[in-house]
């Protein structure tokens, strides 16, 4: 029982030693412009995404932590497990995405722009973990990370730039795509019997109460998310008004569906969910050149798509699929992507004829220019073939996310990855060594019988 305690250190400890190697041997920091005007161009450009940089570094840290504490006894885990996640999937695409596309000499050039979109690859890691949260350990948790980095790589690379999708906030790229990889892992991980409610599972005030901060924390910020790859102007402004516009039109809908379908009151898990879902399916079309109520209306539909899915398609999910979901990424990350990405199409559809291709000028979440992409191929295969591109690149994310999912939830079932038991599963018990929580395992009670047990000896 001692050899999964020690296979983390262990599987940890040498990523990070090979890492150093690695960085030792093949990375360095770029060469500054040789030419004035370019070194201030340069400036320039980083005085503009660092801000947005830093925004996005709160969002993932402390927001999206801070959402996943839902689980009443499971919050230093999760907060753990989150930033940890972040920090290995980070290293690891680096790695990849060097590889992939920056090597240049023998040497991988390191910018801030190449430690971004590495960000954006361990993103997918932090949505898709959501599935399979509060019953899994942190060994099986690295294992997703280590699979889902490559298959993210390659499903973006297909997406962005061979059918030349638009998708500048990382709808398609990152929310569909994580969501159903993360189902996917979590249908073969424990989808051959129905898994009951834990009695652990259960949210209590409090811990609805930190996971809304986190929900508050990630809607202040999320429009840099949306915008920091957009180029500076027009595109990346049109970005942040209508990501604004539509996290707004998602908040206010969300109280409105939720006292609805409540009798007049509100539920704390729709509130942290459905005033995010405009966020998610703005990400496909906010640069585009589309009027602002377009950004409203989309922000209210993923809303009330978002918490009807909580309601009535989530159960039925457990039922006839037995499909195991303990965060709802379903709810805010697949089905608002969807429409997101469906949206994509219609606004490329109607958009007038005058318009080119270059109008949409993004930057894919991988880095890849897809405007230049689109410029090449939209003059021959117009604006319907365009928005033919845009449902293929939804298809390619949903399909290659479950068949990736579900053979890395196939290699989660190892026994030496040390799946928690049942009765230790939504509790920190396992993952931290706390007084109280030590003499509850000693008892083999609750923590809270520990710590009285541990009261009265004293």
């Amino acid at each position: 029982s001692a050899r999964p305690h020690r296979l983390l250190p262990l599987s940890l400890g040498l990523f990070q030693a090979a890492l150093l190697l690695f960085f030792a041997l093949f990375v360095t920091y770029a060469d500054p412009p040789a030419q004035e005007e370019d070194a201030s161009l340069a400036a320039k450009q980083l005085s503009g995404i660092f801000p947005l940089f830093q925004d996005i570094q709160v969002m993932l840290v402390v927001g999206l932590g801070l959402l996943l504490t839902f689980l009443p006894r499971y919050g230093l885990s999760a907060l753990t497990h989150n930033f940890l996640l972040l920090n290995f999937s980070t290293q690891w695409a680096l790695v990849l995405q060097g590889l992939l596309h920056r090597f240049y000499r023998g040497h991988l050039h390191l910018q801030l722009r190449s430690l971004l979109v590495a960000e954006f690859a361990a993103v997918t890691v932090l949505i898709s973990v959501g599935a399979v949260l509060g019953r899994t350990s942190p060994c099986q948790l690295l294992m997703v990370a280590a699979c889902e980095v490559p298959a993210y790589l390659a499903s973006e690379w297909v997406i962005a730039t061979h059918l030349g999708v638009l998708d500048v906030g990382g709808t398609i790229t990152i929310h569909v795509f994580s969501c159903y990889f993360g189902l996917g892992v979590s249908k073969a991980l424990f989808g051959r019997a129905r898994q009951p409610l834990h009695p652990k599972e259960t949210p209590t005030p409090s811990s609805d109460l930190t996971s809304l901060l986190g929900t508050l924390i990630l809607w202040v910020f999320w429009p840099s998310f949306v915008a920091v790859l957009c180029p500076a102007g027009d595109a990346q402004h049109r970005a942040l008004l209508n990501t604004i516009l539509a996290m707004s039109a998602s908040a206010v809908t969300t109280v409105v569906a939720s006292s609805l379908l409540e009798g007049g009151r509100l539920r704390p898990g729709d509130l942290q969910n459905g005033s995010l879902a405009g966020g998610v399916a703005i990400g496909a079309v906010a640069d585009m050149t589309m009027p602002p109520v377009a950004a409203l209306a989309l922000g209210s539909l993923s809303a009330t798509v978002c918490i009807l899915g909580f309601r009535f398609l989530s159960p039925l999910l457990t039922r006839k699929l037995l499909l195991q979901d303990h965060c709802g990424i379903h709810n805010l990350h697949g089905l608002p992507g969807i429409l997101g990405a469906l949206a994509s199409a219609a606004v490329i559809l109607v958009a007038p004829k005058d318009t080119s291709a270059s109008s949409f000028s993004q930057v894919s979440p991988a880095g890849v220019n897809a405007s230049e992409v689109a410029v090449g191929q939209w003059g021959e295969r117009g604006a319907g073939g365009q928005a033919l591109c845009q449902a293929a690149g939804l298809a390619v994310a949903i399909g290659g996310s479950l068949l990736a999912g579900l053979l890395t939830g196939a290699m989660l079932r190892l026994p030496c990855l040390a799946r928690p038991p049942e009765q230790h599963c939504f509790e920190d018990s396992l993952n931290f060594s706390t007084q109280g929580q030590a003499e509850s395992l000693e008892l083999g009670g609750t923590t809270e019988e520990g710590a009285l047990a541990l009261k009265e000896r004293v």
